[in-house]
């Protein structure tokens, strides 16, 4: 509660208000597109799920699972979270409505994810998603697929300067191997950790890698190389990765230091990053997480996909001014109207025309003509359409070009009074000619 008594917005919680949501709804078009071009069919999940889903999944040391999931106890005594990240909720569904046995699964969703973090520039506890989970297919093809898409989502979006980069985890054994080896590593060197690495030393090592400590970074200049311990099979994995990669025009950089928050990942992992941005630079992230399905429940399944949060998204486009983020389409036509006859006809010709793809806005509540026009000029329409008493017990509508840049548009006249049943022709045709 603020001072004054009134409610105000969960700490980290972000309203989005009329004047932004045009613009999600614009990139969550755009990505629908892209993605259907390609097969990708969308699924819906709760935000509730069992807390048992992701402490299994993602990892009980992860800083996820350990500290910032919203958990809590149910009326019937059950332990249930809002929902941290969304690949598990989408193995679980996909187990549970049998999407995976004997089949493969394209599939991308979109919706809100929630972490106790501290809130910051394009992080914020409530936070949107939109992610793309591939399932039954175990080689480098389809994940240049999944990189080629985003690619060229980024491109339709006008989102530049954003760099691909990728790493090998490789198979189980070859990360067990690489983990002894850092572990034995950096316990000789344990005095220059921070607390945190020391905390990750035993429970999750290869997290110290992606440090934001200058001075751990500085001693990982030395630590083992974890592509170095790749098995012959991922070596040949990522080779081929890199192979289709440069055949699809995707450029890209190696970095063996990348391996993402999550323990469920195998072999590749990458991120999409924008150095304009600062440090909250990650624009989505994914990798292979073959194991899944199988720790789950399920028929064991390979699989590969990735998040990527709108609100960082929708705030680098800003920030670029990007093509995507043009203004909301306003209003093209106006219908101002007087009196109880003429406001029946005015939202009668208000359907007609927005059954024809015009976008209409009618005044509503009294007011008088001036007043009316005054809104009619704000709303930023083209055509202003007029039904007075007089025009409304002959079923007429005076047309009016609101808009200086068009005056022309109307010969002879500025103003023109037609019958209304010729009201969607002529004005769908005017506004074509314009």
């Amino acid at each position: 509660m603020s001072k004054q008594g009134h409610t105000r917005a969960v700490k980290g919680m972000k309203d989005i208000l009329p004047t932004e949501s045009h613009l999600w709804l614009k990139v969550e078009a755009l990505c629908q597109e892209i993605f259907s071009r390609r097969g990708y069919r969308q699924i819906r999940m709760p935000i509730l799920e069992s807390t048992s889903l992701f402490s299994r999944s993602i990892g009980a040391e992860t800083d996820i699972v350990s500290k910032e999931m919203y958990t809590f106890d149910d009326r019937n005594g059950d332990s249930v979270t809002l929902r941290p990240e969304g690949t598990a909720s989408c193995v679980r569904a996909g187990i549970e409505n049998g999407l995976f046995y004997n089949q493969q699964q394209r599939l991308w969703y979109t919706g809100p994810m929630f972490r106790y973090e501290r809130p910051q520039k394009g992080r914020y506890r409530q936070f949107h998603q939109v992610g793309v989970e591939c399932y039954g297919w175990s080689t480098p093809d389809i994940e240049a697929e999944v990189l080629g898409m985003c690619k060229q989502l980024f491109s339709v979006l006008g989102l530049e300067n954003t760099m691909l980069y990728i790493n090998s985890l490789g198979d189980s054994a070859s990360r067990a191997q690489y983990r002894t080896a850092l572990v034995e590593y950096l316990s000789q060197h344990k005095s220059q950790l921070d607390d945190d690495s020391v905390r990750r030393l035993d429970t999750n090592p290869l997290r110290i890698l992606d440090s934001k400590n200058a001075d751990v970074q500085a001693l990982l200049e030395n630590a083992p190389n974890i592509l170095d311990f790749l098995s012959e099979e991922s070596k040949q994995h990522f080779t081929d990765l890199q192979r289709y990669l440069t055949a699809l025009g995707v450029e890209f950089s190696i970095n063996p230091k990348l391996v993402r928050g999550l323990d469920y990942y195998n072999d590749t992992v990458f991120e999409w990053i924008n150095h304009d941005y600062g440090a909250q630079s990650t624009v989505c992230g994914g990798g292979r997480y073959d194991g899944m399905v199988e720790q789950l429940g399920g028929q064991a399944t390979p699989a590969f996909g990735f998040g990527m949060g709108m609100e960082r998204l929708i705030e680098m486009l800003q920030e670029q001014d990007a093509q995507s983020m043009q203004a909301e389409q306003q209003a093209q036509v106006f219908v101002v109207s007087v009196g109880d006859e003429a406001r029946l006809q005015a939202l009668t010709l208000q359907q007609a025309l927005t059954d024809s793809g015009v976008v209409v806005q009618c005044h509503m509540g009294a007011g008088s003509m001036k007043n009316q026009f005054k809104r009619a000029d704000k709303s930023g329409a083209i055509v202003g359409l007029i039904i007075g008493e007089d025009e409304a017990k002959e079923h007429q509508a005076s047309i009016k070009i609101l808009s200086r840049d068009h005056a022309h548009a109307l010969a002879q006249s500025e103003q023109q009074t037609i019958a209304q049943l010729d009201v969607v022709n002529v004005v769908t045709n005017l506004l074509d000619s314009l």
